[in-house]
């Protein structure tokens, strides 16, 4: 069973640059199945009950998103984990890319 998370209700803004993410040797990760490279990006998630910072793992090309910037995250998924007496929830999405424009709404 995969958790998705709803963030279309959510404010997500890129906090640190895309980095590799790397194994205990320093060498870059690599998806399962597919070969393609991991990158890991640390975002500012925000909503009306207040924020966290997340990092989100994707893979394929290296997100082409800047700190500062608004983004979205297409399939954003919690995964559970408990390892030798520690637990904690990392994120991974389909990708990262820069949200549509927000327009506000003037009321009359």
């Amino acid at each position: 069973m995969k958790l998705i998370v709803d963030t279309s209700k959510k404010h997500v803004m890129v906090s640190r640059e895309p980095v590799e993410k790397a194994d205990e040797r320093g060498k870059q990760k690599v998806e399962r199945g597919t070969g393609r490279p991991m990158w890991s990006t640390q975002v500012f998630v925000q909503d009306h009950e207040g924020g966290e910072v997340i990092n989100v793992t994707t893979a394929g090309e290296k997100p082409d998103v800047a700190v500062g910037q608004i983004v979205a995250l297409v399939n954003l998924e919690a995964l559970p984990w408990a390892t030798n007496g520690r637990n904690g929830v990392a994120f991974r999405a389909e990708s990262i890319s820069s949200a549509p424009s927000v327009q506000s709404v003037k009321s009359a």
